[in-house]
C-alpha cells in the first residue's frame, strides 16, 4: 500500500495541509465570557490563552471565590469553543476521520 507513489504523494499533501491548518488555528481566536461579561477569555484554536479581561466591579476581596468561579467557567467555555473550532477545521480536512493527537 505504501509502495504506491500516488498514495504517498496524497499523504504528503494531506500532512502539508494539516500543518497549514494548525498554523491557521494559532491565529484564529474564540472568546468566552462568564458573569454576563464580567470575565472574558480569548483563546486561540491551539488552546492558547491570548487575553483575560476582568471587570473591576467583580474584584471583591471579600468574595474571591465568586471571581474564581467566573474564571473557571470562562476558561472552560473558551476551551470548549477552541476545541470545537479545531475539530471543525481539521475535521473538514480529514473527512471526519479521528486521528489521535489532532
Amino acid at each position: 500500500m505504501m509502495n504506491n507513489p500516488n498514495m504517498l504523494k496524497q499523504m504528503q499533501q494531506m500532512q502539508a495541509r494539516m500543518l497549514k491548518m494548525q498554523e491557521e488555528l494559532g491565529s484564529q481566536t474564540v472568546e468566552a465570557t462568564a458573569g454576563g461579561g464580567a470575565v472574558a477569555i480569548v483563546m486561540t484554536g491551539q488552546q492558547r490563552v491570548r487575553e483575560v479581561r476582568i471587570d473591576p466591579a467583580v474584584v471583591d476581596p471579600q468574595d474571591v471565590e465568586m471571581l474564581q468561579d467566573l474564571m473557571v467557567a470562562a476558561f472552560n467555555e473558551a476551551l470548549d469553543k477552541s476545541q470545537q473550532l479545531a475539530a471543525s477545521k481539521l475535521g473538514a480536512l480529514t473527512g471526519g476521520l479521528k486521528i489521535p493527537g489532532l
